[in-house]
């Protein structure tokens, strides 16, 4: 048994930063006086904590707070739209994209470059995203916001601990230790940079989604499908999202569904999304690209409908496990998927029945995504916002490290 000593005063005010900034953004329009109700901790440590929140652009305030009874009227606390912003970065098979989102959740300058990554070496495809990464930070600068945090989202293995691209089969990568690379090559703001499995981080916005104005957005626990050149899956279960021991779960296109299928990109036979995946369902149609491919469904197309069926079936397939593995009740589609819901639905649907068994009590949902063709980018802009959320101390603590040294920098010129 490993011994635990107390909590030293550090700890204490990281730990007390954290709760005041978490109470505030789960009550938006509460006063000093009522995260210290809630949390229990004294009116002068949440009034300080808070001064400090409010220098940082992390709280605002709002003015004096509506009260029909006597008594003196608190100022409203709520989370600053003019706050850091995480930057996201969608590295993908066939495009690069960047967003950025503030703490509030608006989404800011969203931009996608079409690129053909595959084949490439690692140093020039790094080369190529560090540049979309500079510019989205110079604009960012130019239209006064603060980027408080960079986080990535890649198609392959993310070990968890340290970022490192142990394996990305479509992008030819093995072994990347990306958070280096990508620091030699950006100005990440603070040195706060993040990356991970772009099916997670797409499961991340999702749940992510506001509630209130989303009648279709996904339940606590769901496993969300992203369905570009390769297939992932993100899980989440109980609210958080699931990763695995080593940051390694979720491979759904790697689930063998075909024994003696074609060979995929890594190394195994018959994977999914060898067979389901993006090219497989685009090649079976007979066309070059998705748009193309979605004319011909509505269309009515049977050489489409027929690919669009297949994938169903076999995404049903390598569902069911996971579903009967996990017990969750709602599948989520992204990517591709979404867009061809209509078609891949029905025979998904039914394959699930069969094939689940616990069915008869409980169905699985099947439904599209709530944010979109962007979810794994801007999961990512959300990964880095939330090491803000959860650990704002060390936040505060590099911004005023950074505040000085701009004003030193500024007063030697």
């Amino acid at each position: 048994m490993t011994d635990i000593g107390p909590a030293d005063q550090h700890t204490v005010r990281r730990h007390n930063c954290a709760l005041v900034l978490d109470t505030i953004a789960a009550s938006p329009g509460i006063s000093r006086a009522g995260v210290a109700a809630r949390t229990g901790l004294t009116k002068a440590t949440v009034s300080s904590l808070v001064d400090r929140l409010v220098t940082a652009s992390l709280v605002r305030e709002d003015g004096r707070q509506h009260r029909s009874g006597p008594g003196r009227r608190g100022t409203s606390l709520s989370l600053s739209p003019h706050g850091p912003h995480g930057l996201g970065v969608e590295i993908a098979v066939d495009h690069v994209t960047t967003c950025l989102i503030g703490l509030t959740g608006e989404v800011r300058d969203e931009h996608t470059r079409r690129v053909d990554n595959r084949g490439r070496s690692v140093g020039r495809v790094l080369a190529r995203i560090a540049r979309e990464m500079n510019e989205a930070l110079d604009r960012a600068h130019r239209n006064g916001i603060v980027v408080g945090g960079i986080g990535v989202a890649v198609p392959g293995l993310v070990e968890a601990a340290n970022g490192w691209v142990r394996m990305a089969p479509n992008l030819g990568w093995r072994d990347v230790d990306l958070i280096t690379e990508l620091h030699r090559r950006v100005a990440v703001p603070f040195g706060e940079l993040v990356v991970g499995n772009e099916a997670d981080l797409a499961a991340l916005a999702e749940l992510a989604a506001p509630r209130l104005h989303c009648e279709d957005a996904a339940p606590d626990s769901f496993v969300y499908v992203s369905g570009e050149v390769g297939v992932g899956a993100g899980i989440v279960l109980d609210g958080e999202l699931f990763r695995g021991t080593h940051g390694f779960g979720g491979e759904l296109g790697h689930f063998p569904v075909q024994q003696r299928g074609p060979r995929c990109s890594c190394g195994a036979r018959g994977c999914l999304e060898r067979l389901a995946g993006q090219d497989a369902i685009l090649d079976r149609a007979g066309v070059d690209d998705v748009d193309t491919l979605c004319v011909r469904l509505e269309d009515g197309d049977r050489t489409a409908a027929a690919a669009a069926r297949s994938a169903g079936r076999l995404l049903g397939t390598a569902l069911s496990g996971v579903v009967n593995l996990l017990d969750v009740s709602t599948v989520v589609l992204g990517g591709i998927y979404a867009r061809l819901y209509p078609w891949l639905a029905g025979p998904l649907h039914t394959e699930l029945t069969a094939r689940v068994v616990s069915t008869p009590w409980r169905s699985v949902d099947v439904r599209r995504s709530t944010v979109g063709p962007e979810a794994a980018v801007r999961g990512a802009a959300i990964s880095a916002l939330r090491t803000i959320r959860t650990d704002p101390a060390s936040y505060l603590s590099r911004s005023s490290t950074h505040r000085k040294s701009v004003r030193t920098t500024e007063a030697g010129d």
